[in-house]
């Protein structure tokens, strides 16, 4: 394809990514109007984003794995049309346990939409070439993230009301449904010997949601060290061990344990889970430290947070290019490590009165080494492996990379809502007090409902407790920056597919032709 030809077909592409990502950035900011309204809880409020996550990580093996075997376009249309359907519904929800539904049904949209944009870009593009073009991806999400929390405080402080926060990007996703129906062409392959696991997606799905769920709720409906930790922390366990082996013998595994299993993959998967935590665990609890915290409005709210969306769009704009340039991406992602790891270190020693400047630069720092690392990672894996096999690779790391926030946002919210509580009751007891009285109800995040005394109790408590969960996340960024320095050092290829030595006839094949075999399995 000419360059003219694969920006035609970007055109769709991008704006897809840029509606699966609007529609987490411009809830971050709007989360505790939208929860506070509704009368939730702050396990509630972590469940609204970990609700879509969940599903969005457990569905990205099996759309990785369709792609494989079935039309990407359509498939990428099929995801389209479910995110519209759930968008829809969430913006009409009446209480938040109907809005963590809809948002769940949303995360299976959301799911496809971000890994078939990044399988078809890798069937039509080299991975020497492709790292240009992620640097369009990085700037479409570094708009996404730049522009979704302040649109989300902007909605939420007009007359529209936070509703609207799940409406506005219906359009975006209609239009983006026609793009692609006018601008993608890729061939058609279909196989009849299909075979999904789905045993091994529901297990996979059901070991991570037993184990969230236990991480929600420990320490504070029962104890770490109880009757209900061994159950649901063990049948987990036991959950993800049966997975893992029926996956092992599974014919078209959702995760494909030999490709897991190599050098690089597996070091990348290590680091994605970090960078996984940084981007969703970074843009959720930051909103809300604004707001609760510092008692800022949503839509300054969603202006503070524009250093780390700044820090994403520079830096994977410029080593995305770099990576083209050069065609060595690994530098680059262990500088970005080293970068998260620092931003997160200097966020962990914030409290409800640090300086604005200084969180500004520790934001700036923590989005720069999301945007070194994210999407190199995955580039890093599908050029190690076969055109047939990008797929199920791509999946495979956006899958833990999503699993990493996933349990990156379950996790931070869980510790947040126990600190919170605990800072809450002794704020509280020093006022005279009773904790248990209505005036402490420590779970509410309608902070204006109570009175001023107590206000400052709540805001101090949050602002306070946020640093705690930073310093966690810098701990496990410490992880990515050893298995970003392990990784086996790759220069990135210019064919679409690796070559095949045992036919050498076949090197001259096109392109087109060779997906086809590829994808068909011959």
């Amino acid at each position: 394809m000419s360059h003219r030809q694969i920006l035609e077909a970007l055109s769709g592409l991008l704006l897809v990514l840029f509606v699966a990502m609007l529609s987490s950035t411009v809830v971050s900011t709007a989360l505790p109007q939208i929860i506070g309204a509704l009368k939730g809880s702050q396990s509630q409020y972590t469940w609204v984003v970990t609700a879509t996550l969940l599903v969005s990580t457990a569905s990205t093996p099996i759309w990785g794995k369709l792609a494989d075997l079935y039309d990407k376009k359509v498939l990428l249309q099929a995801g389209v049309t479910i995110f519209i359907l759930a968008s829809v519904a969430s913006g009409f929800a009446q209480s938040t346990g109907q809005l963590i539904a809809f948002r769940a049904v949303q995360g299976l949209g959301v799911g496809a939409l971000q890994i078939l944009v990044q399988i078809i870009m890798a069937a039509m593009i080299s991975p020497r070439d492709r790292g240009r073009y992620y640097g369009y991806l990085g700037g479409v999400m570094a708009v996404a993230t730049v522009g979704g929390p302040l649109l989300g405080g902007l909605i939420v402080d007009s007359a529209l009301g936070w509703r609207w926060c799940f409406f506005i990007g219906v359009p975006f996703a209609v239009v983006a449904f026609g793009l692609l129906q006018k601008t993608l062409r890729l061939p058609v392959v279909r196989r009849p010997d299909v075979k999904i696991d789905y045993l091994g997606a529901t297990l996979v799905a059901a070991g991570v949601s037993v184990l969230l769920i236990w991480v929600t709720f420990v320490g504070e409906n029962f104890a770490w060290l109880s009757w209900q930790t061994g159950a649901m922390a063990g049948s987990g366990v036991v959950l993800l061990a049966v997975a893992m082996r029926v996956e092992s013998r599974a014919a078209e595994p959702i995760v494909p344990l030999d490709i897991v299993a190599r050098r690089n993959t597996a070091l990348a998967i290590t680091a994605s889970l970090a960078v996984g935590m940084a981007m969703f665990g970074g843009a959720v609890f930051l909103g809300q430290y604004f707001q609760i915290g510092r008692g800022y409005s949503p839509t300054k709210a969603g202006l503070l947070t524009f250093p780390m969306m700044l820090g994403v769009f520079g830096a994977s704009t410029v080593a995305g290019r770099l990576a083209s340039r050069t065609g060595k991406v690994k530098p680059y992602i262990l500088v970005g490590t080293l970068v998260l790891t620092a931003g997160f270190g200097l966020l962990a020693t914030i409290d409800h009165q640090t300086s604005l400047v200084f969180i500004g630069a520790a934001m700036f720092l923590v989005g720069a080494g999301v945007g070194m690392t994210m999407q190199n990672l995955v580039l890093v894996v599908q050029n190690s492996v076969h055109l047939h096999e990008i797929g199920a690779a791509s999946g495979t790391v956006t899958f833990f990379r999503s699993l990493g926030g996933t349990v990156g946002v379950s996790v931070l919210g869980a510790v947040l809502a126990n600190q919170v509580a605990d800072r809450i009751a002794d704020g509280l007891r020093r006022l005279g007090v009773n904790p248990g009285s209505g005036g402490g109800d420590a779970g509410t995040l309608d902070v204006r409902a109570l009175p001023a005394p107590v206000q400052e109790v709540v805001r101090a408590a949050y602002g306070d407790a946020t640093g705690h969960i930073f310093l966690i996340s810098a701990a496990i960024a410490v992880v990515g920056i050893v298995a970003a320095a392990f990784l086996k050092p790759v220069t990135l290829r210019d064919s679409l597919d690796l070559s095949a030595p045992a036919e050498p006839a076949e090197q001259d094949v096109p392109v087109v032709a060779a997906e086809g075999r590829a994808l068909s399995g011959s």
